[in-house]
């Protein structure tokens, strides 16, 4: 599973939630969803545009993890 971790780099960062939005040019609630792993697909232009604001790689804000309730 792909976990999403945008409070680490905001919190790295100093930044808010609204003031990333507002950088990226994405609504608020589809950043919290993004945000709270609930985002089922995200634009490539999006996560350029959310890494440049962070000034960060991909690998920072999206992790790939073993899910514990999928057998291999």
């Amino acid at each position: 599973m792909i976990r999403v971790d945008l409070d680490v780099m905001l919190a790295r960062r100093k930044m808010s939630v609204s003031a990333l939005a507002d950088q990226v040019g994405i609504t608020l609630a589809n950043l919290s969803i993004l945000k709270n792993g609930k985002a089922k697909a995200i634009r490539f232009s999006t996560l350029e545009a959310i890494c440049r604001a962070l000034d960060c790689q991909v690998g920072d804000i999206l992790i790939y993890e073993e899910d514990p309730h999928v057998k291999p």
